[in-house]
């Protein structure tokens, strides 16, 4: 495929998937590798920004979306009729930097870090798709784990985790917990057997 025809096919791609297209995917649909998929989406954001587009490529992960440059996301809220979304209240950032930096985690390390119930917030943040379910540890009671999902990586504009801040050492302290407090945790706080 000509290097024009193949810009051309992944922009189609992009675009009529909507959501994130994995590259991995676009490369094996077209026989080709990841990089040249890589390089293609480099020539189509620099192809928009040398038209003046109002589109752009984001990379997130090993995925790529089309979406609107910034600056039209009021012009687009207003013609959509889309209220601004309210913004994540303090604990919310709080779960959500817990969970980024330690995933996946259980509701009990985030309570324990944080010192309070997190239900609510976790179910906010579930409902609004930051976060997402990765399945239950093989303890007792069964916990449920959490981790980020793509859309914490779009909304936060991340390619990806490794591009979080790095915490200050005497925070990072606090946050980390070791395996087997994970395990002591999620045993003193499973239902007991009757």
């Amino acid at each position: 495929m000509e290097s024009i025809g193949l810009r051309a096919t992944v922009e189609a791609m992009i675009f009529a998937g909507g959501d994130p297209v994995s590259c991995e995917r676009m490369a094996d649909v077209l026989g080709v590798d990841r990089n040249t998929i890589d390089s293609v989406c480099c020539e189509l954001n620099e192809y928009y920004e040398k038209s003046g587009s109002a589109l752009r490529v984001v990379k997130l992960g090993g995925q790529y979306q089309m979406t609107t440059r910034d600056e039209y996301a009021p012009i687009i809220r207003t013609l959509l009729d889309l209220k601004k979304d309210a913004p994540l209240s303090g604990a919310a950032m709080e779960v959500l930097a817990v969970i980024a930096y330690n995933e996946p985690v259980t509701k009990n390390f985030i309570e324990r870090v944080r010192g309070v119930d997190c239900s609510g917030v976790v179910n906010t943040l579930l409902s609004r798709g930051l976060i997402e379910e990765r399945g239950r540890l093989d303890l007792p009671g069964r916990p449920m784990q959490y981790a980020t999902s793509p859309n914490f990586m779009r909304c936060f504009g991340l390619e990806s985790m490794g591009e979080l801040p790095e915490i200050p050492d005497e925070t990072e302290a606090s946050l980390q917990m070791t395996l087997e407090e994970a395990i002591e945790d999620a045993q003193l706080h499973s239902p007991s057997d009757q």
